[in-house]
């Protein structure tokens, strides 16, 4: 069962950049979709966006595009969330996740998760 742990969280003032990196432990990546999600205090969690592993095509949330790129790591089986121009409404705890399968925005169909890691954008 694939494990996953998030890196990277912190405080940044807006505008500025932040990385997150994901660790996936598993023996292949190469059937997964490898998501971020967000949760912001009481609301829902939130889909970011994906990276498909196999072709490397990704997928955003509208309010991600432009500013947020996931790309694959240079570790092994690692990927991660590159953040720029961020808000204060991008405040909030990231996960990443993963699948196997076909790509979904959808939190349910993502079984395995990490433990998340705050991000934190003050104006």
């Amino acid at each position: 069962q694939p494990r996953l742990a998030e890196s990277g969280g912190g405080l940044v003032q807006v505008g500025g950049s932040l990385t997150l990196s994901c660790e996936v432990s598993a023996r292949t990546l190469n059937w997964m979709v490898l998501g971020w999600f967000r949760q912001a205090p009481g609301k829902e969690r939130e889909f970011v966006g994906s990276i498909t592993w196999s072709d490397g095509s990704t997928n955003y949330i509208d309010s991600a595009k432009g500013r947020f790129t996931i790309s694959r790591g240079n570790g092994r089986n690692t990927y991660s969330l590159q953040m720029t121009g961020l808000k204060p409404e991008d405040t909030a705890v990231y996960y990443c996740a993963a699948l196997y399968g076909r790509p979904s925005t959808t939190p349910h169909n993502f079984p395995y998760w990490g433990q998340g890691t705050q991000v934190t954008v003050s104006s």
